[in-house]
């Protein structure tokens, strides 16, 4: 499993505004360890839709960004937490064109094709914290 070794950036999401702060940071520090334009579009996308689920659906949240390692390989690891309603069925969630809010249900599966790592906590009413990876 990756481990998020030294902490790069750490921001509150409570708007919309703060979703494209935090893309405009992942993605400087994502070039910075070396990603290529591609890889740098992919997470920063990643970014996109988790940051925005955290507005929709919990108000107010967290992404937290590490440098991650496991054995040779190094990349970006990034931490979305909240204290929202947490997600009743995260199989369900993570299902092809399922929304929750009549979108197009491309956040979280979208998401995690994106990354090399996708996890996700979710507790109905205790939140959920989602981490993604991606290796250079």
């Amino acid at each position: 499993m990756a481990e998020p070794r030294e902490k790069l950036f750490e921001m509150p999401i409570t708007s919309d505004e703060d979703v494209i702060m935090a893309r405009q940071k992942v993605r400087a520090i994502a070039q910075q360890l070396g990603f290529s334009m591609l890889d740098q579009t992919r997470v920063v996308t990643a970014v996109s839709e988790l940051g925005r689920n955290i507005v929709v659906h919990a108000g107010k949240g967290d992404m937290n960004v590490f440098r991650a390692e496991e054995g040779e390989r190094s990349g970006i690891s990034i931490i979305f937490s909240d204290n929202g309603p947490g997600i009743t069925d995260v199989d369900q969630a993570l299902t092809d064109g399922y929304s929750s809010v009549g979108s197009m249900g491309l956040g979280l599966k979208g998401a995690s094709r994106l990354v090399d790592r996708f996890d996700i906590d979710s507790n109905p009413g205790a939140g959920t914290t989602i981490t993604i990876t991606k290796w250079l």
